[in-house]
């Protein structure tokens, strides 16, 4: 006989349960995909010095075929978030990924500053909606509880992608030149992209808010319970949110709280990506004209990614634990150094120690900020919530470069460049505090779900 339907509680079945086989597989999916999204982002600030040699690019030029990437990926973002949230995570996040491997490999047949600043920016626009959307999949299948980790864990990956940049360009480029790192990128991105083909899930989070694909809902619920037997028979409900089969709007991510929220969170994540992307693509160009050798250069930007992608993790367990306050603490120790590297003389051991500590904590700080930029949407919206974020940040990302630039092209002590860099933190810093006391108002109010919590079985 067959059972009657069931009205599931999948909200209530995830935030009970602890990760199991199926969260590390997700994760470690999520998280090889990452490596490469770090490695194209910071390849090429370590090829930059060679395709300026070879293609007689300045320093202007550079900054442009820089924020041509960044521009890229904030439209990007835009529209990945939009069709994630339309037709899935799934899909989105695949055919995303193979597009970023073919562009990424194409950019070694680019001979002229022209076809530089065309591939680029469409390597950018592929790149731009995939790790929001990688970020929300991951999300919706995690206690809420284990976010912010989980989400800081993926970004790992990015790390290690941003260190091995160095490394990799100073192994490849001398005998293959800059051409063979971005070959390597781009062939290791394409077998990433069909690992995901053959193991990423679709959100059943995302599923439940739309009301869509019932027997994909059961069918993922008894992979991550075999004991619960769920069915397509079986109603399918989230506790703590409202459903939603309507279109996306830009209005919903002011609705609310939103409206708060959302502002600061933008704020935040501009400054904080101006620092990062100012950084990590001016970074090896300013140690070489402070004198530094071409691979001291790449090693010390490569270790004080390393040591932020660090930080970040030791940070992690205390953003789950205390909210977007504790995401303050880097930028308010990044910001007094970056001043005193500035502005005050020092010696060569002295500046470098000093920058790697900055920018360690500038990258920490970014951790931070990452990992709760999807937390507090709801799922019918969360990868246009984390989208919109990540592509408005880009602002600050295309900023960097452009900026980076014009100072280093203005006569102004090098040195000086850290001065004005340590505006960024402190405006992270105020943001972060005010996204806490937001979250802090919305956990003292009383809730109102939508459905009443019905127990999973």
């Amino acid at each position: 006989m067959a059972k009657p339907p069931r009205r599931i509680d999948v909200a209530a079945l995830i935030d009970g349960r602890r990760l199991g086989p199926f969260n590390y597989r997700l994760i470690v999916l999520s998280w090889l995909i990452t490596v490469f999204d770090g490695f194209d982002m910071m390849m090429i600030s370590f090829t930059a010095p060679y395709m300026r040699d070879e293609l007689g690019l300045d320093k202007p030029m550079l900054g442009n075929v820089f924020s041509a990437g960044l521009f890229g990926m904030m439209l990007g973002g835009f529209a990945f978030a939009y069709i994630g949230d339309r037709i899935g995570r799934r899909q989105t996040i695949i055919w995303a990924a193979f597009a970023f491997g073919i562009l990424t490999t194409a950019t070694a047949l680019a001979g002229s500053y022209e076809a530089l600043l065309i591939l680029r920016f469409l390597d950018g626009f592929a790149i731009g909606g995939m790790l929001p959307l990688a970020w929300a999949l991951n999300i919706e299948y995690v206690p809420t509880r284990l976010r912010s980790t989980v989400v800081t864990v993926i970004m790992m990956g990015y790390s290690l992608g941003t260190a091995l940049a160095g490394p990799v360009t100073v192994w490849l480029a001398p005998q293959f030149g800059w051409e063979g790192v971005f070959v390597f990128g781009g062939l290791g991105t394409l077998v990433c992209a069909a690992l995901l083909w053959a193991g990423l899930p679709e959100s059943i989070r995302f599923l439940a808010s739309k009301a869509r694909a019932p027997a994909v809902i059961a069918a993922t619920l008894n992979k991550l319970d075999p004991s619960l037997g769920a069915g397509a028979d079986d109603l399918f409900v989230l506790s703590d949110e409202r459903r939603d089969a309507s279109n996306f709007t830009v209005r919903k991510l002011f609705k609310g709280d939103l409206k708060w929220l959302t502002p600061l969170l933008w704020l935040a994540y501009i400054a904080s990506t101006l620092a990062v992307y100012f950084k990590a693509n001016w970074g090896p160009i300013v140690y070489e004209d402070l004198h530094f050798a071409r691979d001291t250069a790449a090693y010390v930007s490569s270790f004080s990614g390393m040591m932020g992608a660090v930080l970040g993790l030791l940070l992690m367990r205390f953003t789950d634990r205390y909210g977007p306050f504790a995401v303050a603490a880097y930028p308010l120790c990044a910001f007094p150094v970056l001043l005193a590297i500035g502005l005050v003389p020092m010696s060569p051991d002295t500046f470098l120690i000093l920058s790697i500590v900055s920018t360690s904590f500038v990258g920490g700080a970014h951790f931070g900020i990452l990992s709760i930029a999807g937390v507090y949407y709801p799922s019918a919206i969360r990868a246009n919530g984390g989208g919109w974020a990540t592509s408005v940040a880009k602002v600050g990302g295309i900023a960097g470069p452009i900026l980076g630039g014009i100072v280093l092209s203005s006569g102004l002590p090098i040195v000086r460049s850290f001065a004005i860099l340590a505006v960024c933190p402190a405006v992270l810093a105020l943001c972060a505090i005010g996204i806490g006391l937001v979250v802090r108002h919305r956990s003292s109010a009383p809730a109102t779900p939508s459905f009443e919590p019905v127990p999973a079985s």
